[in-house]
């Protein structure tokens, strides 16, 4: 599988990033070794989680998903063989949450010990926090680059307004630059990335690690009525995209997928690892016949014709 420079960094990743929000949340310990097993041996080396994940699952803590992760990298002994992204800021109850020095201290401190690792190879912001000065959170990340607990530095969910500052501040003071966003992005949710954040991720050679690639599963043909929503642990994120433009997005997926006789998943897929300022989509499955189909996606190689088609069906400036 080809290999992908994140940013600037040293870091070389395949063009899908495994989301591990899945570990402990919908799918258990078995499965989840199960399907990181077979997406290593399919030439896949990135993998996504958060210490939040899955904090949300009713009796969860958060760093269920780390937890998990750090106990199959023990097992697998594959630790140099893999790229391992984690995030830190959301709200981890009792732990705290932000980006202040006196968080990320602790919080590197609790990935590490759930990851059984000794290094983290991209810490990312989870999300933007304005109370902690920028250079605070910076400087403390150039502490932990220094130290050898991270390797390269990324941002999630900021606006380009606050990358751009963070950049600059990196630039002025000599700090760790952000040299990887995590944003919404997919066939659907194009219009934020695209207005500002895209630009500016490829003036400054930002990797994109793209979140939600499927829109909750909408862009694999799955849901097309509100009848498919039911017994779906997805339904609240999909019924948004319900709508003319969401059908008519579905619809040149489908004459794109017959073209090529694949599926919708696959077409959705190639279309963000084609896209110029896209490094890896973050994808996750909960099955092996999921994983394969991801993993066939990264072969799949649209022409000039059939992403016209997709852009025209998925433009959001008419």
């Amino acid at each position: 599988m080809e290999k992908r420079k994140l940013g600037r960094s040293a870091l070389e990743v395949t063009p899908v990033c495994f989301g591990g929000n899945v570990f402990g949340w919908t799918i258990d310990e078995a499965t989840s070794f199960e399907i990181l097993d077979a997406f290593v041996a399919a030439g896949g080396n990135f993998i996504d989680t958060a210490d939040v994940y899955s904090k949300w699952v009713p009796g969860n803590q958060g760093g269920e998903s780390e937890t998990i992760l750090g106990k199959w990298l023990k097992q697998r002994g594959n630790r140099d063989q893999v790229v391992i992204a984690t995030k830190v800021g959301n709200d981890m109850g009792p732990r705290g949450k932000g980006l202040s020095r006196k968080h990320i201290l602790q919080a590197i401190e609790d990935s590490l010990q759930r990851l059984q690792t000794d290094y983290i190879d991209l810490y990312q912001s989870h999300i933007d926090d304005e109370s902690a000065p920028l250079e605070e959170t910076l400087e403390t990340y150039g502490e932990l680059i220094r130290q050898g607990k991270v390797r390269a530095i990324g941002a999630s969910n900021y606006s380009a307004a606050r990358l751009k500052q963070a950049l600059q501040i990196s630039q002025q003071y000599g700090y760790p630059r952000y040299e990887s966003l995590q944003p919404l992005y997919n066939l659907y949710d194009r219009a934020d990335y695209e207005k500002e954040l895209e630009p500016l991720t490829q003036e400054q050679e930002i990797g994109v690690i793209s979140y939600f690639s499927l829109a909750s599963g909408f862009l694999s043909g799955k849901y097309r009525s509100e009848k498919d929503l039911a017994n779906s642990s997805r339904a609240g994120y999909v019924k948004k995209y319900l709508n003319v433009r969401g059908f008519q997005i579905l619809e040149a997926i489908d004459k794109v997928a017959k073209i090529y006789h694949t599926t919708p998943t696959q077409v959705s897929l190639a279309w963000l690892i084609a896209r110029k300022s896209v490094t890896a989509p973050i994808v996750s499955a909960t099955k092996i016949e999921q994983l394969n189909e991801i993993v066939k996606a990264i072969a799949l190689k649209l022409d000039p014709a059939s992403i016209e088609i997709l852009d025209r069906a998925s433009a959001w400036d008419t």
